[in-house]
């Protein structure tokens, strides 16, 4: 349960359109908690899902554009804290000029590359698509100019700033994990459940194996994204193999590794589009960390991560995936010897990765009394 005081913010996490239930929102609030500094994270969802000591103020308004839009124009200016930390996009242009007036630091998180994010999107299309692409590409100029801009990798934009500092989306090492898999076969996938992101492929790889006598089982964590929902609905009226699929919705993080507990497999089997081609998906992390082993598409960085250190297989397609979980189930031995790859790999993460830097810079700029500009 969040913390409930109310005065005395070292720092703020504001959001026009992310959930509290965001995993790499809990991950950064985490970091800032363990170091002491008292945390308001203002955002849209319940304070049930928010990150542990943090303080949680729910976001007015709908999921419409004009209540983003006001979202916006208006967190910036009632927010709490010493440092402001805006992470979408919409938020950058308000903030760098609230931070200014109101003397306060201001750090810019960049999650994505978000022009090569639009291009995987349907709504972006028309003048509503030239009007997104023009506040992201002001966003990715403005984020240039903030006390602190993290990034979520390396090829993420912008490329120079006055302090740029890479956060990737390393696991929460305390992700649950065992070494004890479930009778019948399981997979998991975590994340936004969209075409792009391998929706399709997943539902014909689970009908596969069923038509191929070794049946898995999925769980499908995430919020289905509302182009996706009528196909959804169809499959789970209409498909012979529905009875094998449970969409849970969106859950928090501990909600969903809970869920990972005996699963065999972890599925990331994403569509080679401009914002995934240079990405490595962060739920690769977390599945070695909770020892499952991984599926992965074809992108660059997954496949050789995941083959480097063979805790997985890549797969081309849904009839690939397929072949690959009948194999698994029916040679426990080869998936085993994956998993025990994964575990190996993820202890490898402890102490890697830039959280430390960056509580130290938050915690700097929150002592600080002088704003640069």
């Amino acid at each position: 349960m969040a913390a409930t005081s109310t005065k005395g913010y070292d720092v703020t996490f504001m959001s026009s359109g992310h959930n509290v239930a965001d995993a790499r929102l809990h991950r950064l609030v985490g970091v800032l908690v363990k170091s002491g500094l008292k945390v308001e994270v203002i955002a849209q969802g319940e304070s049930a899902d928010a990150p542990p000591g943090s303080n949680f103020r729910k976001a007015g308004g709908g999921k419409d554009l004009p209540s983003r839009v006001l979202r916006a124009l208006k967190l910036p200016w009632t927010s709490r804290g010493k440092v402001l930390i805006a992470i979408d996009p919409d938020l950058i242009p308000v903030s760098l000029i609230a931070a200014r007036f109101r003397r306060r630091q201001i750090v810019v998180d960049v999650h994505e590359d978000y022009l090569a994010l639009l291009r995987d999107r349907a709504w972006a299309k028309g003048l509503i698509g030239i009007g997104a692409r023009a506040v992201a590409a002001l966003a990715s100029r403005l984020a240039q100019r903030a006390d602190l801009t993290i990034v979520a990798d390396v090829q993420v934009p912008p490329l120079t700033a006055r302090r740029r500092l890479i956060v990737r989306n390393f696991p929460d090492l305390q992700i649950p994990s065992t070494d004890v898999i479930d009778e019948n076969p399981r997979a998991i996938y975590v994340g936004d459940v969209r075409a792009s992101r391998g929706l399709g492929n997943m539902l014909r790889m689970i009908e596969a194996t069923r038509t191929a006598g070794s049946p898995w089982l999925l769980d499908v964590i995430g919020p289905i994204a509302p182009a996706d929902q009528n196909f959804v609905d169809r499959w789970s009226t209409d498909s012979p193999a529905r009875e094998l699929v449970t969409f849970h919705g969106r859950l928090t993080p501990a909600a969903s590794w809970e869920r990972a507990l005996g699963a065999w497999v972890g599925l990331s089997l994403l569509e080679t589009t401009p914002a995934f081609v240079e990405a490595i998906p962060t739920k690769i992390y977390e599945y070695a960390a909770a020892h499952l082993a991984v599926l992965t598409s074809p992108l660059p960085r997954p496949s050789t991560l995941v083959m480097q250190h063979g805790f997985g297989q890549v797969v081309a397609d849904s009839d690939a995936a397929a072949a690959a979980l009948v194999s698994w189930a029916r040679e426990p031995e080869t998936l085993l010897a994956c998993r025990s790859a994964a575990a190996k790999w993820a202890a490898g993460l402890e102490g890697i990765g830039d959280y430390g830097q960056f509580a130290d810079d938050i915690l700097a700029l929150s002592r600080s009394k002088t704003p640069r500009r």
